[in-house]
């Protein structure tokens, strides 16, 4: 990547997206966040410059420098994709850490952040600002959807299908051609050996439906 990139979101995840570009030795303009507390603080040499709406630097999207929406929040996450697409036109870039393994035949959208040693196999198919976290396993033929969200040393077994939204937390297991749904949230450890619908809630092992 030549150009410089904006990291929208100064958390925890935003803090993983500026390791990932800075080991890749792409330069990070600075990081934009909501949370005026945070607006001046320094992470090594790179600043939080101000707000995720500040015209002032949006304007530099697209012309001199990159995007990438670094957000544990999906809805917030959406709307400034959404914004980023609408008022900028442009799609967030990946981050995609120096240690993960990605197969040649797999498939990756855009704005996905891919942290460190994740494994994705030969011929799945990760979606578009997707968040796939430390030490993960997107096995063979998995498919995620767009804004999946999947927790730290999960493993997502061949043939699975995680659609849009869902959430898995950490340490989950989903056995081969399960399906889960729009939305689903799979509770952290838990252990998923059936077709879970969407917009619901599971946890334990075997996962069950919670509420």
């Amino acid at each position: 990547m030549e150009n410089p990139v904006l990291i929208f979101g100064a958390g925890s995840l935003g803090v993983t997206a500026l390791d990932i570009f800075q080991r890749n030795g792409v330069v990070v303009y600075g990081l934009l966040d909501d949370d005026k507390k945070l607006h001046g603080k320094e992470f090594g040499d790179v600043t939080v410059l101000g707000e995720t709406d500040d015209d002032g630097f949006l304007k530099l999207i697209g012309h001199k420098c990159e995007a990438f929406v670094a957000l544990g929040d999906t809805r917030v996450r959406k709307k400034l994709v959404k914004m980023l697409n609408d008022r900028r036109h442009v799609q967030p870039v990946n981050a995609i850490h120096d240690t993960a393994i990605v197969s040649t035949t797999a498939t990756i959208g855009h704005g996905n952040l891919i942290a460190a040693r994740v494994v994705v196999n030969p011929f799945a198919e990760i979606g578009q600002h997707c968040i796939i976290q430390s030490g993960s396993v997107i096995d063979s033929q998995a498919k995620l959807g767009d804004f999946v969200h999947i927790g730290t040393g999960s493993f997502i077994n061949p043939a699975v299908t995680v659609e849009e939204g869902a959430f898995i937390g950490t340490g989950v297991t989903i056995v081969a051609g399960v399906t889960i749904g729009k939305n689903a949230r799979i509770g952290a450890g838990s252990v998923v050996i059936e077709n879970v619908a969407a917009g619901t809630t599971v946890f334990g092992n075997p996962a069950q439906k919670v509420g």
